[in-house]
């Protein structure tokens, strides 16, 4: 259990829970104050009224009337009076002359005497109440005028303690006391439930605490370049930050939306829709690589999914790279070993004293070799294409494919604008020669044939070969991450290939087709729009070119 440090200010349920606390006891207790007040003048305006109405029946009354005529009324209206003071519930009913001198009173012996009270207002007619301390202490009373013809021959005076009216007014206070205690005790419980579950929500936390949680949380969001994304129960977005917005490049209003709505390819949303972890799962959006893990939240029922992002296109570029120094370095190797070869032949060409066959054979050797390079030069001056072009093609040549470049093929050095760097060629034309070694490997007449030329404000890069070719069925599902016709190994990379070159084509807004090629096979042909470039060149020597891939068809 969190116990609060001395100088720690009250957590903010227990804030709210004073607050409302005082809050409900001060209404009950205002509430509470206001009735007392309105029932007692309700009781006092009750007991003016029961005065009035005794006094003035008394002062209707044709009995009292006659009585007044009499030479002793005292003897006739004394013991009415004290029946009509039972019957009606008044603590007195005084009857007097027009001067005020008593016929009637509770006390005999004060009959007699002047009444002690006012009566102006009744000599002019005019019934009153009010409220005065007489001989039986003060009193709510009430006093009319007795007409006989149209003169006032007497007054009634009817009356009530101010004591039996507090009588009354306690006997209600009770009943007050105990309906406000229960709703003070209803609201106190109520208000404890309710701040209870604010506190499990809050964490036993402060306002300080919680406002200073929420800077610190808005500021790492910020701060975060990785994306984070967070689904509730429903895989709807209860949160994303900047980062994540610019990985799934959506764009507007998103929380609250599921998952299925954004619009993301849909082995991202299947992995995203899943209730089960995925570690560094590889994804491919249109224009960039991710690494997607995902995290359950439970607590007994599913609550929601954390699921983190991370932009891994650059490495990816830079791993198709170092791919491509690798073959190159085994096709070196393999040069040099298969180099070894053949000195030795010239070498025992010599000592078996054959020397103009060994000139013949170490010279064949060296056209053949220089010829490859003046070729591969000549059509493509870019440097780290041209480098890339050589290793692939010694790889082709140990594959025992034949890799040929169309006549009409031509990338002269300068010709790419900045936005269409090498790196993005090696991933399109490299993937693409080695999808096709792939598939022409091991047919009759093994060939790849490369075209690659600018034609107006297009780039055009073509590779066919004469493999089994592909399905019109899987013409768009060879572009998809995980299409493969390799047997899997296990490693995750299979069907990359492909994906990425689509995917660097759209970057750069171009088109990406598969067509069955002339002589049997697949041809891919890649067109990818140059922002300023002069007419087409015209065609030149063949180009031969490759480069490697993460994946295949």
């Amino acid at each position: 259990m969190r116990v609060p440090h001395p100088s720690r200010p009250r957590s903010l349920a227990g804030q709210l829970f004073a607050m409302q606390a005082v809050l409900i006891a001060v209404l009950v207790a205002g509430y509470s104050l206001f009735t007392f007040v309105d029932d007692h003048n309700q009781a006092r305006n009750a007991a003016g009224r029961q005065a009035m109405a005794v006094a003035r029946s008394l002062a209707d009354s044709p009995s009292v009337q006659a009585a007044i005529r009499t030479s002793d009324p005292t003897r006739t209206l004394q013991p009415y009076a004290m029946r009509v003071q039972q019957n009606t519930g008044v603590d007195f009913v005084t009857i007097m002359n027009p001067k005020g001198i008593r016929w009637t009173h509770p006390n005999p012996s004060l009959i007699g005497e002047r009444f002690l009270g006012h009566t102006s207002r009744a000599l002019k007619g005019e019934p009153f109440t009010e409220t005065y301390t007489g001989t039986l202490g003060p009193s709510v009373r009430a006093v009319a005028p007795i007409r006989d013809g149209g003169r006032i021959v007497g007054l009634v005076s009817a009356g009530i303690k101010v004591e039996t009216v507090s009588a009354q007014i306690r006997e209600q206070l009770t009943t007050l006391v105990g309906v406000a205690s229960g709703a003070l005790v209803l609201g106190g419980i109520g208000t404890y439930v309710i701040n209870a579950r604010l506190r499990r929500s809050t964490h036993g936390m402060n306002a300080t605490e919680l406002s200073r949680m929420h800077d610190y949380h808005q500021a790492a969001l910020h701060a975060v370049h990785e994306g984070l994304l967070m689904l509730d129960g429903q895989f709807r977005v209860a949160l994303i930050n900047d980062g994540g917005r610019e990985l799934l490049e959506v764009t507007g209003e998103v929380v609250g939306r599921s998952v299925a709505d954004l619009g993301l390819p849909a082995p991202l949303t299947s992995a995203l829709l899943s209730s089960v972890p995925r570690v560094d799962e590889l994804h491919l959006t249109a224009t960039r690589v991710l690494v997607v893990t995902t995290s359950p939240v439970s607590g007994g029922e599913q609550r929601g999914t954390v699921v983190t992002l991370r932009d891994v296109t650059r490495l990816q570029s830079l791993m198709g790279e170092l791919n491509s120094e690798r073959d190159f370095t085994q096709a070196l190797r393999s040069q040099a070993h298969e180099a070894a070869n053949r000195l030795h032949t010239v070498v025992s060409l010599i000592e078996l004293d054959r020397a103009d066959e060994a000139v013949e054979f170490a010279t064949a050797e060296l056209e053949l070799a220089q010829a490859l390079t003046d070729q591969v030069v000549a059509a493509v001056d870019e440097p780290v294409l041209a480098a890339l072009l050589l290793g692939k093609a010694a790889q082709a040549n140990e594959r025992g494919v034949e890799l040929v470049v169309s006549p009409d093929s031509r990338i002269d050095d300068g010709l790419l604008p900045p936005s269409l760097p090498a790196r993005d060629l090696v991933t399109i034309l490299g993937n693409l020669i080695d999808n096709a070694m792939d598939a022409a490997q091991g047919s009759v007449g093994a060939r790849v044939t490369v075209t690659a030329y600018s034609a107006g404000t297009e780039l055009v890069l073509r590779v066919s070969d004469t493999g089994a070719g592909v399905d019109p069925a899987h013409a768009e599902a060879v572009f998809e991450r995980g299409w493969s016709t390799k047997p899997a190994t296990g490693s995750g990379g299979r069907g990359l290939g492909l994906a990425l070159v689509r995917q660097t084509v759209r970057r750069h807004e171009g088109a990406l087709t598969v067509a069955e090629a002339a002589g049997g096979g697949a041809e891919f042909e890649a067109r990818l729009p140059l922002p300023t470039v002069g007419a087409a060149p015209e065609p030149m020597s063949p180009v031969v070119g490759a480069a490697p891939h993460g994946g295949d068809a």
